[in-house]
């Protein structure tokens, strides 16, 4: 019986280790001056490229270099030109944190969430344009579910569980594409063949 608790013991730690960065991924998000942005990732890069094509993993949101990654991917948002999202492997980092303009809150705050997951996609779409801080000159037209559901955790590692719909779930949708490698170019080229019933919502009349 000790034998076995032990064991899981150090599973656990292996588990909670393997949450935590790298020291590669830590060189790269203290790179420099910490105090500014970290360069964006582009897919006309090939090794660039590669790292926005993998998956990224989970990260320990009491990692201590968390905070640091967090605030020099906004100083890279806010360095764009109308950038509303960004995902971390759009700065070379592989792990599931994205930061999103919340158009849905007063001000349009941005805001970061980490560990996101998408648990319900609204059947009713969105159509409408969008483009990618990493692929160069590139914009078309794109369906996303009008709402979803979303689980993820702060930096105090608390979860929350909200509903979010509109463009601010637009954006949540395509950032959280990144987390899985998903490029709006590859994602351009597998639905092309896809027919969707357009459905017209009208008010009703006041008269």
């Amino acid at each position: 019986m000790r034998n076995f608790i032990i064991l899981i013991l150090l599973l656990t730690g292996i588990f909670s280790f393997s949450q935590k960065f790298t020291k590669e991924e830590k060189e790269l998000i203290l790179a420099g001056d910490i105090k500014t942005a970290l360069p964006i990732y582009q897919t006309n890069n090939e090794s660039q490229h590669q790292v926005l094509l993998a998956t990224s993993e989970e990260i320990s949101p009491k990692d201590k270099t968390l905070p640091i990654l967090i605030e020099r991917m906004k100083l890279s948002l806010a360095a764009t030109d109308g950038g509303v999202g960004i995902a971390a492997p759009q700065v070379g980092i592989n792990r599931r944190v994205v930061l999103v303009q919340r158009f849905d809150k007063p001000n349009a705050p941005v805001e970061y969430v980490i560990n996101p997951i998408i648990i319900w996609r609204s059947e009713l779409l969105n159509k409408g344009p969008e483009g990618d801080l990493s692929i160069d000159n590139f914009r078309d037209q794109f369906y996303r579910s009008y709402s979803i559901r979303l689980e993820y955790y702060d930096l105090d590692n608390k979860k929350h569980d909200e509903m979010v719909e509109g463009f601010t779930a637009v954006i949540f949708q395509h950032e959280i594409d990144h987390l899985s490698g998903v490029l709006i170019s590859d994602k351009l080229q597998s639905e092309k063949d896809m027919q969707y019933n357009e459905v017209k919502v009208y008010k009703k009349s006041k008269y």
